[in-house]
């Protein structure tokens, strides 16, 4: 199994496998990337901005066709067409650089049409607030059916998604087949929380998660003592430590570990490891709210889970791809090494016999998302046989 490697660096590609695991056509990926593939030769930041272009060329052909659906009342086939314009859409913006020309508006249409597509379409996906000191950030929940309290799922973002790409990997779905719910929420320094609130990211994830939790607890369909956490690729740093401070989480997980993220950043430094995006080090300063990279380092400092893991004390996964070029799959065997006061601790290493080797999956995430779902049902009291 291998990441789908179309242009001759890294940072694209990633791009494009997220997208193409996101439910995007492959037909429309071909139209989009076929005018680029020189452009891609001059390295991953100078052509960024060629990639935006023919990505949101097809965006807002996308929209167009949708409104002619709508125009007919076919609403569900306008949704179908507005929810990949919202993922290209997002695809192009998060490869853009902080404060680059049509950065904002090229989010803000991703957020119309995904608003739009879930009205459409009927998800059953609702938008939140959770209060988070004097602001707020937003989230989305998707109930799992069924009658009488269920578990639920807090799941974070990584470094550079937002909460519609959580959406996209489709774990909620898993999940509601296994009879637990699930809140996406787009945390500081992520999404919406950081684009239109200015919220910077920080290392004590607790923060955050505490008020995600405590929505969830005040459901009258989810179960107050059954509400696990899990986070992907840099949510493997917020999740631990959000299970780690706050003692109400009964579970957690995360799909790539994220175990030490400040001595990642002093390799990436040494150019050891891929980036995850273009114009990486601005793009970090801006998540942080640093003014430089002293600022940033200063910010990162606590970015580890050492002396956390063992702060554990629900049962807890680790997974994890064997050919990650992003964060070494030792991270993961620290993590779980660390995990010495969980009462049920489990390492899942991803390896060619099935595939999911990539970054979080990037290459096939069907066998992290199942995994993950089935370690949720099976520790909060959920179902891993149809029902």
């Amino acid at each position: 199994m291998a990441l789908f490697e179309y242009f001759p660096n890294y940072v694209w590609n990633l791009s494009v496998s997220i997208a193409l695991e996101s439910g995007a056509q492959i037909g429309e990926i071909v139209d989009m990337c076929q005018p680029i593939r020189d452009a891609a030769a001059a390295g991953e930041d100078a052509g960024t901005l060629r990639f935006s272009e023919e990505w949101v060329r097809m965006a807002d052909k996308l929209i167009g066709l949708a409104d002619e659906d709508e125009a007919c009342s076919r609403t569900l086939s306008a949704a179908t067409k507005l929810e990949r314009a919202a993922l290209y859409l997002l695809s192009a913006e998060r490869m853009q650089g902080h404060g680059h020309p049509g950065r904002v508006e090229t989010f803000a249409k991703a957020q119309q049409a995904f608003g739009k597509a879930m009205d459409l379409g009927g998800t059953g996906v609702e938008r939140i607030e959770l209060a988070y000191g004097d602001s707020a950030f937003p989230a989305l929940f998707f109930r799992a059916p069924g009658d009488g309290p269920k578990p639920a799922v807090v799941y974070c973002n990584g470094l550079d998604s937002s909460k519609e790409l959580l959406y996209w990997s489709r774990l909620h779905l898993a999940l509601a087949r296994r009879g637990v719910s699930t809140l996406m929420v787009d945390q500081p320094g992520t999404g919406e929380a950081l684009r239109l609130k200015g919220l910077p990211a920080t290392p004590y994830s607790e923060r955050w998660a505490t008020p995600a939790l405590e929505w969830l607890q005040a459901q009258p369909d989810v179960d107050p003592e059954r509400i696990g956490m899990t986070g992907i690729s840099l949510g493997g740093h917020y999740a631990p430590r959000a299970v780690a401070f706050e003692p109400r989480f009964a579970a957690g997980a995360v799909w790539g570990a994220n175990h030490n993220w400040a001595e990642v950043q002093q390799k990436r430094l040494r150019r050891e490891g891929e980036n995850p995006v273009p114009h990486y080090w601005d793009h970090v300063k801006w998540v942080f709210g640093a003014h430089d990279m002293d600022d940033f380092f200063a910010k990162a400092a606590d970015m580890t889970l050492n002396g956390v893991m063992e702060k554990i004390h629900v049962p807890f996964l680790v997974t994890h791809g064997e050919k990650d070029r992003q964060i070494s799959v030792d991270y993961a065997h620290q993590s779980y090494d660390q995990l010495i006061n969980s009462p049920l601790r489990k390492l899942k290493i991803f390896t060619d016999r099935e595939g999911g080797v990539e970054h979080v999956g990037a290459d096939n995430m069907a066998f992290g998302r199942d995994y993950i779902a089935d370690w949720f049902a099976e520790t909060l009291g959920g179902r891993t046989q149809a029902a």
